[in-house]
């Protein structure tokens, strides 16, 4: 029978259509492949067809905006806000404006046009991922921004628009509505049982407590994945310190080693379980800000891209996932090639 499950959150509800239950193989899935082996604007030798670098991993004795990188960010060509300018926000009416500024950034994660996120090594994903907290280190000095939204879009179904694998940040003057719904969900939370409510949902999983089997993908020196309660998206997962964090800056007490193992982990079993499908990456941190929070657990949420928003979902905000996230969890761990 299908459920209706609540987010312990956000209070979103979600339909989980058991009926309508699918194995991986079910899903009609278009694989992520290079269409090209370039060149293109992020290849090495390239680089005069980007803005300059704001950071860069180099080989010794390079020179900027050179070959010879690992990593390098730049800003986005086309950014979506301007870094330049005031804010001047106004008032029409029952209107309310501002100028749109903010900063839009790109980070190149490889020179290799072909790789993926999963096929890294390690260290390399690992040097991604402090390149995230550098630039949004860097970002919070600046006292016009109030949140940085780090995200990747891999694969033309996920919104990636070029094949080199890369991810962006937004940094932005006003706390997104999601994540200000997650806060205000566990502050909710936090003021009647004086616990954090990721740090509750670490333990109940971690402890397997689930009527078919457990949400609990792997957990790996004070890292945890697990597919959440009330996914809206088919083997949507989560990647959490086991530890409480509220901001993704403050690494203290997280392996950054660890992450990156998970991540990668992660990514190369749904890779091996869904035949490489598309996906987005988004990370949730605390506002730039906020002090250290008790009651906001920062995390990574993954969502394969296997089904289609449509009329009901935008009409209703409910999302209809035909896999329970105890049956993705199973796939998951096992990390075997999706049945035939």
């Amino acid at each position: 029978m299908p459920e209706l499950r609540r987010d312990p959150v956000v209070g979103r509800w979600v339909i989980i259509s058991t009926e309508r239950s699918r194995r991986p193989s079910d899903f009609s899935l278009a694989p992520v492949r290079p269409q090209s082996a370039g060149p293109c604007a992020f290849c090495s030798g390239q680089e005069g067809r980007t803005p300059d670098e704001i950071l860069a991993v180099r080989d010794a004795g390079t020179l900027p905006n050179g070959p010879g990188w690992q990593i390098r960010v730049v800003p986005n060509k086309f950014p979506a806000l301007r870094i330049e300018g005031d804010l001047e926000p106004s008032g029409d009416g029952v209107y309310d404006r501002m100028n749109g500024i903010g900063a839009h950034e790109v980070i190149i994660e490889t020179p290799d046009h072909c790789a993926s996120m999963p096929e890294l090594s390690e260290s390399e994903v690992a040097a991604v991922l402090e390149a995230w907290r550098q630039r949004m280190i860097d970002l919070q000095k600046d006292t016009r921004f109030e949140y940085v939204s780090v995200f990747k879009n891999h694969g033309e179904a996920a919104g990636a628009s070029l094949e080199h694998p890369h991810s962006q940040l937004i940094a932005t003057p006003i706390v997104p509505l999601a994540v200000e719904q997650e806060l205000e969900g566990a502050l909710r939370h936090f003021r009647i049982k004086k616990r954090c409510i990721w740090c509750d949902m670490i333990r109940q999983e971690m402890q397997g407590k689930s009527r078919r089997g457990g949400r609990l993908v792997l957990a790996d020196e004070g890292l945890v994945a697990l597919c959440p309660y009330a996914p809206r998206f088919p083997f949507e997962t989560w990647l959490l310190p086991a530890a409480h964090r509220s901001s993704y800056e403050d690494i203290d007490g997280v392996d950054p080693a660890a992450l990156a193992r998970v991540l990668r982990e992660v990514l190369r079993r749904m890779d091996s379980v869904l035949g490489r499908p598309a996906w987005n990456l988004s990370l949730h941190s605390a506002p730039l800000k906020a002090p250290t929070l008790d009651h906001f657990h920062w995390h990574l949420e993954i969502s394969p891209r296997l089904t289609r928003v449509a009329g009901f979902e935008w009409g209703t905000g409910f999302f209809i996932n035909p896999v329970p996230p105890e049956e993705a969890a199973k796939y998951l761990r096992q990390g075997l090639p999706r049945p035939t």
